[in-house]
């Protein structure tokens, strides 16, 4: 049985070497995410390198995301580096001042006097410390502390539902965009959308950078949860970015917005990233605790692609054994999973009437072909990707392979739950000799031996991309091509 779930593991200081990237590779990694929040474009470029080497020896294929920083909302520093807040007392976020005291503090964006109003809420570093706006005088936003507390420097300020107007792409993000399609990133994670707009923004930067790759709209404003379905039109995949969304929406709602996301995201034939604090624990312990094993279980059986590991792999002590870790979970949860054929993509698709594609029908039909007749592989001569990730939204239970000739949908396809990259080249001129072709290559990786049933699917004109228009059904090793006749 092979893991269907992927992971994602960030990289920083923890996982910094040639050694310590091949041991990542080694315990399970699919993906890993550069935080363009820390670290400078060289830092990133000698990461991007050290993986791609570890995956090579590896004999593994290891996709590589860019997260941007955002407009991050953040207060400025104190002349102390920090201060004790106690509760009841009065505080002030300045935008005027320089250096922070016991009594006032300033900010790095200054427009948030204009977004804000009498009786707002106000969470700082993650919600630890909340502020009840009571006054706006000026460049003074005065401020209730309903907690004891300390407030250390930079922390960052979300308004308590919403409604922050600083745009989603900042100029270090702009130019962050150049420095990831010159990486030749796989993915990009745009920070903090509120509407499909500005992912639209995104890939045109992107495309103007020279890069093609697949775009993640991380989901943490209330804006983009009210606005999901039209960020689902303009982006590749999402992220459930679970730390600002719980702060924004309040955390007692974040598990069901979860679980609605990926069915969303499923639906649309895109994939879901399930992120922040999933063993958090494992940043000073070995181990994770009871409740990490059922959270990360649970976004596994919610359909999830992908599990992300963040601080745990970045700057924690145990990066690798978290990963084991997080192997072990998402193992037991899809092994104990009754397989059904889910068909809400299928269903929400027939009834918007988007089966306009051949391609996509073909998908649709080897799914389904699969499931019911119990194969054991499916194999897909995939240009593009598209007709892996429209299988992938179907989980049928049967393993999907990708069989393509390029390197970049090789690791584009990583992230698609259920669905291995196969790197091969177009030998055959022809349909029957690429079929012999692809049999041939999955018994190598051990996917499949003689007598087993598998689905193939190819498209002709052979090579170009969009064009699947062929299923066959194949028993392994019963058709071969004939020998030449001696002479």
């Amino acid at each position: 049985m092979q893991r269907a779930t992927k992971i994602v593991a960030t990289l920083g200081p923890a996982s910094n070497t040639p050694e310590r990237l091949a041991e990542l590779v080694a315990a399970g990694i699919d993906v890993v995410r550069l935080n363009f929040s820390h670290g400078t474009a060289d830092d990133h470029q000698k990461r991007v390198g050290m993986l791609r080497e570890a995956a090579q020896s590896a004999g593994r294929t290891v996709g590589v995301m860019a997260d941007l920083q955002g407009p991050k909302i953040r207060i400025g520093k104190f002349a102390a580096g920090s201060v004790f807040i106690k509760a009841g007392q009065s505080f002030i976020l300045d935008a005027a001042c320089a250096l922070g005291n016991d009594e006032r503090v300033g900010l790095d964006y200054p427009e948030l006097i204009d977004d804000v109003s009498v009786g707002d809420v106000l969470l700082l570093d993650d919600g630890r410390t909340v502020f009840d706006i009571e006054r706006i005088e000026g460049s003074e936003i005065h401020c209730r502390n309903r907690h004891d507390g300390e407030l250390s420097n930079n922390k960052g300020i979300n308004k308590q539902g919403g409604g922050l107007s600083a745009p989603a792409l900042t100029s270090k993000d702009m130019a962050d965009i150049k420095t990831a399609a010159a990486l030749n990133v796989d993915y990009v994670a745009v920070s903090f959308p509120k509407s499909g707009a500005d992912m639209r923004q995104a890939r045109e930067l992107l495309r103007e950078a020279g890069s093609d790759a697949l775009l993640v709209a991380k989901i943490e404003r209330v804006e983009a949860v009210a606005n999901l379905d039209d960020i689902l039109h303009a982006t590749d995949g999402i992220m459930v970015a679970r730390g600002d969304l719980a702060v924004e929406v309040g955390d007692a709602a974040v598990p069901a917005l979860q679980k609605h996301m990926i069915r969303m995201a499923r639906e649309h034939n895109r994939f879901a990233i399930t992120a922040t604090q999933m063993m958090e624990s494992m940043i000073t312990s070995p181990v994770p605790t009871r409740a990490e094993v059922s959270d990360v279980a649970n976004a596994v059986l919610d359909g999830t692609d992908a599990v992300m590991l963040s601080a745990e792999t970045a700057s924690g002590a145990y990066p690798v054994q978290a990963v084991e870790a997080m192997v072990r979970v998402c193992f037991a949860a899809e092994k104990s999973q009754t397989i059904a054929l889910q068909t809400d993509a299928l269903d929400k698709q027939f009834h918007e009437q988007a089966f306009k594609r051949i391609d996509q029908s073909i998908s649709m039909a080897a799914i389904f072909t699969a499931f019911h007749l119990k194969v054991k592989a499916i194999a897909t001569l995939t240009e593009s990707g598209s007709t892996t990730i429209w299988m992938s939204r179907i989980n049928s239970g049967v393993p999907i392979y990708a069989l393509t000739p390029r390197i970049r949908t090789r690791y584009r396809v990583s992230i698609y739950r259920g669905v291995y990259p196969l790197l091969t080249k177009y030998i055959a001129t022809d349909r029957d000799e690429l079929l012999w072709q692809a049999e041939d290559i999955l018994i190598a990786a051990g996917a499949v031996e003689a007598g087993d049933l598998i689905v193939l699917t190819i498209g002709e004109p052979i090579g170009k991309a969009g064009c699947t228009n062929t299923m066959k059904l194949v028993k392994v090793g019963e058709y071969r091509r004939p020998k030449p006749a001696p002479g």
